[in-house]
């Protein structure tokens, strides 16, 4: 093909600066965090320490909830990771739909990981919630001390064209893209 090495200097242009992200991220120093309570699929209470397990580190995904068709994409991709992602660090999912909403749509899905129910106190704090715009989707990253100290270490919001979708890419080398592609909740 005529474009390869343009295309291979691309990419490696594109690892460069996930390379400098990854450090950047790494330099991070984090802000200390409240230790912030949800409730569970089965409206049980839990703070955010508990969300660790027994891990010092935590993924959180700021999901929109089941009426967002590209936050359950996120969601399905996540499911399939969750166990490899669950053995580094502990890895949940947030959404705002009550608990037995949360719970009833998580079960349709066959979504494996662990989910709570967030208010808008919660994501406004993590910038993933505005009045004007309502919830948006996101990823954060906590630290837990030794001393029971939370911080929130990096985020990083969600949407078409992020590294955490293959999808986006994988369209990317087809002609035209995703020629307006949006999920869809069945196939």
């Amino acid at each position: 093909m005529k474009h390869d090495q343009e295309l291979q200097q691309i990419a490696q242009q594109i690892f460069e600066l996930q390379k400098k992200r990854r450090e950047l991220f790494e330099q991070s120093e984090g802000e200390v965090v409240e230790n912030y309570e949800f409730r569970t699929a089965d409206g049980a209470p839990i703070h955010l320490s508990d969300l660790f397990g027994d891990k010092n580190d935590l993924i959180l995904v700021h999901n929109m909830g089941k009426e967002c068709s590209y936050c359950t994409l996120w969601a399905d991709g996540f499911n399939g990771l969750s166990p490899h992602l669950a053995d580094r660090a502990g890895f949940v999912v947030g959404s705002p739909n009550e608990p037995e909403d949360m719970k009833q749509f998580a079960e349709s899905r066959h979504w494996r990981f662990k989910m709570v129910s967030v208010d808008k106190q919660f994501a406004s704090d993590m910038g993933m919630y505005n009045e004007n715009d309502g919830f948006w989707p996101g990823v954060s990253t906590f630290k837990k001390l030794p001393d029971g100290t939370i911080k929130r270490m990096n985020w990083s919001f969600l949407g078409p064209g992020d590294p955490f979708c293959s999808l986006w890419h994988l369209f990317d080398m087809i002609p035209e893209g995703d020629n307006g592609w949006e999920p869809k909740y069945r196939y």
